[in-house]
């Protein structure tokens, strides 16, 4: 009797198809979930000096009661309505005048917004807000 060698003996070789399924799905997930996330830090720019002015700006005030009124080379002028508002603001603001509005703290935001909407609607595009710096 004669021994038979087998030669179908168990081969040292690692079957890699499983893992690149696995790897295919990990690379789906990522490029599905990857533009959802944002960015954490924003670097934004800081000033150490404000550019100086260089014409005497256009002011329009809120007052607390939701009145108008409008400031220029100091001289204070009050306006009826919001549209009257505009009117005024696009004849006095010439080219590259900045409007700024200075609204009373207890103005409803929705009020100061409407008065820049309608500022840039109408073609005047230096709008700024008047605010108060704090001590400390």
């Amino acid at each position: 009797m004669k021994r038979r060698i087998r030669r179908d003996s168990l081969h040292n070789q690692m079957n890699v198809v499983p893992y690149i399924d696995v790897m295919l799905v990990l690379l789906v997930i990522f490029m599905v979930t990857a533009p959802m996330f944002t960015p954490g830090v924003i670097n934004l720019p800081s000033v150490g000096k404000a550019a100086q002015v260089t014409k005497q700006p256009l002011e329009i005030n809120i007052n607390a009661d939701g009145s108008y009124t409008m400031t220029q080379d100091g001289k204070t002028t009050p306006v009826g309505a919001l549209n009257d508002l505009i009117t005024k603001a696009m004849s006095l603001a010439k080219d590259d005048t900045p409007v700024v509005i200075a609204a009373d703290k207890t103005v409803q935001y929705d009020k100061v917004i409407s008065v820049v909407d309608k500022l840039y609607s109408s073609g005047i595009k230096k709008v700024a807000l008047v605010v108060k710096q704090k001590n400390g």
